[in-house]
């Protein structure tokens, strides 16, 4: 395979190709001086499996425009397929009319990857699952629980309890909860207005138990700090847990993640992100599942049986 980094996480990129055993591709990625990106392969991709590491990070308009310009560069020059892994999907909270007159973001960006040449997206652990029905290319909706599941057990919690931060998540919490042997609460959350969110109760018994929230992705964490208050305030445990796949981080997040002050916040490198952000922040690496799942692509074995399903 020829697998080649865009500009939003080289890091991530680098791991991946170690972990695969391979060199990243060369490729050319600048900004002229009136703001349009350029890119060009320096090697041929001709009749080659083509894979592109780019993610969704603080600029995600400059870098999904970046990947479409790789995978139609790519496909231009005649390769076989391109394959996008793409770990934080850009725009999935918008992935339906919410209120009138808007548009669906999330199948907007999908359209996009297809009609810049993408046969094969690969995205990881999805805001929600419908987005995966707005590709008509083959697209693998990947899941980091494995990863998670594995770190929380090793630290072998007493009376572990997998909060959801709401009903949407309650699913992905369920999951989780199984993997780990823990028990089962849901926040009832409402949203005044855009990155604002109220806890109006908690369904589950989380009284002197563990707490771990468990969320796709943390944002300005304003639902992580009112989910705190809420849980403190119906006796949880004072060891509070903090869990998200995609550290988004924008705007107050690091200064209200302070102010919460949680036991520990765990998160994947699926955006860059500094392990040293602020005390208690620890960074999963999920190179070693990206490659897992690159290998079966590779050698034609089921993607699902990485996770026991």
């Amino acid at each position: 395979m020829h697998l080649f980094s865009g500009s939003s996480h080289p890091t991530l990129a680098k791991a991946l190709a170690a972990e695969l055993g391979i060199s990243l591709g060369k490729v050319t990625l600048k900004k002229f001086s009136c703001g349009e990106s350029y890119v060009k392969f320096e090697q041929s991709v001709r009749g080659q499996a083509v894979y592109i590491v780019q993610t969704a990070t603080a600029t995600p308009n400059e870098d999904l425009v970046e990947l479409c310009l790789m995978c139609q560069a790519a496909k231009l020059s005649f390769a076989d397929s391109v394959h996008v892994i793409l770990p934080h999907f850009p725009y999935a909270r918008q992935d339906r009319v919410s209120e009138p007159r808007e548009p669906i973001s999330a199948k907007l960006m999908a359209t996009l990857l297809e009609a810049s040449g993408a046969n094969h997206v690969m995205v990881l652990d999805l805001h929600s699952d419908q987005i995966q029905g707005f590709f008509s290319v083959p697209a693998d909706a990947l899941v980091a629980r494995s990863i998670f599941a594995e770190y929380f057990r090793s630290k072998k919690l007493k009376k572990p309890v997998i909060v959801a931060p709401d009903v949407g998540g309650a699913k992905r919490a369920k999951k989780i909860a199984d993997m780990i042997g823990a028990e089962l609460a849901i926040l009832h959350k409402s949203r005044p207005s855009h990155q604002q969110a109220e806890i109006l109760e908690v369904v589950g018994d989380v009284s002197g138990k563990t707490c771990i929230l468990f969320d796709d992705l943390i944002d300005t964490a304003g639902t992580l700090l009112s989910a705190k208050k809420a849980l403190e305030a119906r006796g949880a445990d004072k060891d509070i847990y903090a869990a998200a796949t995609h550290a988004v981080l924008s705007g107050p997040a690091v200064e209200r993640l302070t102010e919460a002050a949680f036991t520990e916040v765990v998160v994947t490198d699926s955006l860059p992100v500094n392990p040293k952000a602020f005390k208690g922040l620890t960074v999963l690496p999920i190179a070693p599942l990206l490659a897992q799942v690159l290998r079966n692509i590779e050698s034609g074995k089921s993607v699902t049986e990485i996770y026991g399903e």
